[in-house]
């Protein structure tokens, strides 16, 4: 007889981790790390060397050894980062889910003193802001100040916060790069094909072009050499895998630097999300390369300096989870480190090269035991047409892994890809019960531009199948009910949610979706107005052209809307009112058109979030609503009915 784990709270999960994110300063001396005040996650400062077994507030004041430098009651801080002299700690923050990301300077010195808002703009967004080596006081931003629909490049003095233009977009420039005394600018000509030139007051020099296959998204992931030379790109031109490659700014040759045999760069997925790691692995202050990331079923970190390569094994030895962010002071001799495990929320280490001694710093959730979580096992299968499909399966503790409530937990993007590692998401489902299964269907990336291309034309289509097929893997091995199955994800995994619902409703006991498009057509012609020329490779690519008729037709055929008819199972909806991405709209149409003929929704708005919730109280909320939906419609258990 099997006996299920005790039931662990959603708050457990979902409210804020005692400290996170840690980042070292320069001079190896102090570290940031983020930690809840007033309900909010803020950046707070210790010393390496203090007792960090001491709490950082005492009565809701700061405690010995630890200072606040930040006082955001509204809304959690996520983005932060030291400034290269390590005078400022800059951090990033929008408006309840907006997306238009101002930066903000602290002073390290001066903890009492409030944040300064270096982008004092209504309606403007900060995009891809870079430091250097050569300038630490300066910062590279680009921001759409002058017109919304294009971003202009700018240099913004971080002490004084004047912001000059160094180049306004002639209307075709969809990024910009700064390296030493260069700039640069990508653009897309018709037809997809991504152009790198270099500016010379109103001239540009063509450096190199990149076809539609190689530049998803029109910029390839790109970091300065620190002699102001060239780029470090991940590129799979000539081949099906992303590599590292050094590009020549003079002659425009690249040069492959790195690669592995059988994985990708794990690319594009950390540089599209700016709080996952970085593919790259640098010393900040420098800008020099130390290594490069690969994902396959696990992490695999190459070395690429011989000091790393030296360093690299001592701070592997201390866990047995994979790397996540890394951060040295500036000589690379100390360095804090945070690991990701399946079972486990993470831990932080510092370590000191010089002395060769490790020491824990924390654990973001100590109060969750990795005994109680459920192993994420990697398993690779075979899809109807004979394409291989990773997958992650979770099965639930102390229950027979025999005709299980599953729930097919469905990836964004879609061009992004789940991985080994620890899963608030996938944690919770497991403990109430229900095998997860996870599927990174074609469409997907990290797996090569034949498993990727494979999505093209084929939302609702095989990219569908893909799900259905490891589902009806999962009933065949015996570990899914096939009458207890729901089908629920995020962005992307919302559309597909919807897809199942409304295109294969036999197959789905209930319906989730958080955040999804239910119109392909809306979704491609609502992107906000500076990202539109750089979705010619991606959402024309994959979804279709809405301007071109015979496109705009197919594109609703495979919208949920089209089919919202069709839908017979119970559907819970989950939104953020201040959604960019997937503007409410999408979930209002789905439920008034649910709701006019009588069908079972539920329908979740959060008034204060965008598309992705960031708040405790939004994600106990959220989670709360899901798992009581799942527990009336698949049998598992919830909080209230245990």
């Amino acid at each position: 007889m099997t006996t299920s784990t005790a039931l662990i709270p959603v708050e457990d999960f979902y409210s804020p981790p005692t400290r996170s994110r840690a980042l070292l300063s320069p001079d190896g001396t102090t570290v940031a790390f983020l930690a809840p005040w007033r309900g909010r996650l803020n950046v707070f400062l210790r010393d390496v060397d203090s007792d960090w077994s001491t709490p950082d507030l005492v009565h809701g004041a700061d405690a010995p050894g630890a200072r606040r430098i930040t006082s955001d009651t509204r809304r959690s801080i996520d983005r932060f980062f030291w400034s290269n002299d390590g005078r400022h700690l800059l951090f990033q923050q929008d408006s309840d889910g907006d997306e238009n990301w101002h930066l903000y300077r602290s002073d390290p010195a001066r903890p009492d003193a409030p944040a300064v808002n270096l982008t004092p703009y209504p309606g403007v967004r900060v995009i891809d802001l870079q430091l250097s080596s050569d300038r630490p006081d300066i910062a590279f931003v680009q921001l759409n100040k002058r017109r919304p629909d294009m971003m202009d490049a700018f240099e913004l003095d971080l002490s004084t916060g004047r912001l000059t233009t160094i180049a306004e977009n002639p209307g075709d420039v969809i990024s910009w790069v700064r390296v030493r005394d260069r700039l640069l600018a990508f653009t897309i000509e018709e037809g997809g094909v991504t152009v790198l030139s270099e500016w010379t007051g109103d001239d540009r020099r063509t450096i190199a072009r990149f076809s539609p296959t190689d530049s998803l998204f029109g910029v390839p992931p790109v970091a300065p050499t620190p002699d102001g030379a060239g780029l470090w790109i991940g590129s799979a031109r000539g081949s099906d895998r992303i590599r590292l490659v050094r590009l020549d700014l003079d002659s425009g040759e690249g040069v492959d630097e790195d690669s592995h045999p059988s994985f990708d760069l794990d690319t594009p997925r950390a540089e599209a999300d700016p709080r996952l790691p970085s593919s790259l692995i640098l010393i900040p202050v420098t800008g020099d390369l130390l290594g490069a990331r690969y994902l396959g079923a696990r992490q695999e970190i190459h070395a690429l300096d011989p000091h790393f390569a030296e360093v690299l094994p001592r701070i592997a030895e201390l866990s047995d989870g994979d790397l996540s962010h890394i951060s040295s002071d500036a000589t690379a001799q100390r360095w804090v480190v945070e690991f990701t495990h399946d079972r486990d929320p993470g831990v932080t280490w510092f370590y000191d090269h010089t002395t060769g001694q490790a020491r824990r710093l924390f654990r973001p959730y100590p109060h969750l035991d990795p005994a109680q979580l459920a192993p994420v096992t990697p398993i690779t299968l075979t899809a109807r047409d004979g394409l291989s499909l990773p997958v992650h399966l979770t099965l639930p503790l102390g229950l027979e892994p025999k005709d299980l409530p599953t729930v097919l937990l469905v990836h964004g993007g879609p061009w992004y890809r789940d991985s080994w590692g620890y899963d608030p998401e996938v944690q919770l489902l497991a403990n109430r019960g229900y095998a997860v299964l996870q599927v990174d269907f074609r469409g997907s990336t990290g797996y090569g531009k034949v498993h990727l291309e494979a999505g093209i034309g084929e939302f609702a289509g095989r990219m569908h199948d893909d799900l259905l097929d490891a589902l009806d893997w999962s009933i065949q091995q015996g570990f899914t009910d096939p009458d207890r199955v729901a089908i629920y994800g995020h962005s992307y995994g919302g559309y597909a949610a919807l897809v199942g619902a409304a295109f294969t409703p036999d197959r789905f006991a209930a319906a989730a979706s958080y955040t999804g498009m239910s119109d392909l057509v809306d979704v491609v012609e609502g992107v906000v107005p500076f990202a539109r020329r750089a979705v010619e490779n991606s959402y024309l690519r994959y979804l279709g052209d809405p301007e071109i008729p015979d496109q705009r037709a197919d594109m609703l055929a495979r919208s949920p809307i089209s089919r919202v008819d069709d839908i017979v199972s119970p559907v819970l909806l989950i939104h953020g009112a201040n959604d960019v991405r997937v503007p409410r709209r999408h979930a209002d149409r789905v439920a008034e058109a649910l709701r006019a003929r009588g069908a079972e929704v539920e329908y979740l708005l959060n008034d204060t979030e965008g598309h992705g919730f960031v708040n405790t109280e939004s994600n106990i909320e959220q989670y709360r609503t899901l798992e009581r939906f799942l527990a009336r419609h698949l049998g598992g258990r919830s909080s209230t009915t245990s």
